[in-house]
């Protein structure tokens, strides 16, 4: 009775110890996994605002994703198809027509904080032409997605078979600030691999190794 007992004693010990274990090390991941993971960007991008207001394709920003192994930034050049005539929020444009219209003065241009970072990017005055005393420089993305230097991604591949950028990305159009939203471990990519393969009853070389390793 006694070593029974003890027995029952040490077992709900043991468990209590994994118990406080695994409630510690809550929030921490294995290493390589940057589940997320949402750096602050040198311009504050609205994922919200463009895919999920605004509704903007994906491949109109990074249009090398169906066709090149890497998605890519977009550049500076495609914001300006819209930013040369949007240059603050509505709500901002809104205020100061009114303003300008109660006032009875000509509406000025109002260019919010963060589309100014792309301005100066570009080397722009306040009229958007080009001013001699200002530098162009690229704009220092952050990438969020990363994998091993030995993982082969081909965003091309995926792309074209139809695989959803929610797929791996998330739900990027709810999204103010980008976050690593899947662990990209190996089995989570293989396991996706799986359910294609078996989704289309035959068999693939997408679970080789040689697939996505050097």
């Amino acid at each position: 009775m006694k070593h029974t007992l003890l027995t029952m004693l040490l077992a709900f010990g043991l468990v209590g110890s994994i118990g406080l274990l695994v409630s510690r090390l809550n929030g921490y991941h294995l290493p390589g996994n940057q589940e997320g993971y949402a750096p602050v960007q040198p311009i504050a991008f609205s994922h919200r605002s463009h895919a999920g207001d605004l509704q903007i394709a994906c491949l109109y920003c990074h249009n090398g994703a169906d066709k090149s192994p890497h998605a890519g930034f977009p550049a500076a050049s495609t914001c300006m198809n819209c930013h040369r005539f949007v240059t603050t929020s509505s709500e901002a444009a809104f205020a100061e027509a009114q303003q300008a219209s109660q006032t009875g003065r000509a509406q000025r241009r109002i260019i919010s904080p963060e589309l100014q970072k792309l301005y100066d990017a570009l080397g722009l005055d306040d009229q958007l032409q080009p001013d001699p005393l200002k530098t162009p420089h690229p704009i220092s993305w952050i990438q969020v997605h990363n994998l091993p230097a030995f993982t082969r991604f081909d965003h091309r591949a995926h792309v074209n078979k139809g695989v959803e950028c929610s797929k791996c990305h998330g739900s990027i159009e709810t999204m103010a600030r980008v976050q690593q939203k899947s662990d990209l471990s190996m089995g989570w990519c293989v396991n996706c691999h799986r359910e294609r393969i078996e989704a289309a009853h035959k068999t693939s070389t997408a679970t080789d190794c040689a697939t996505c390793h050097y």
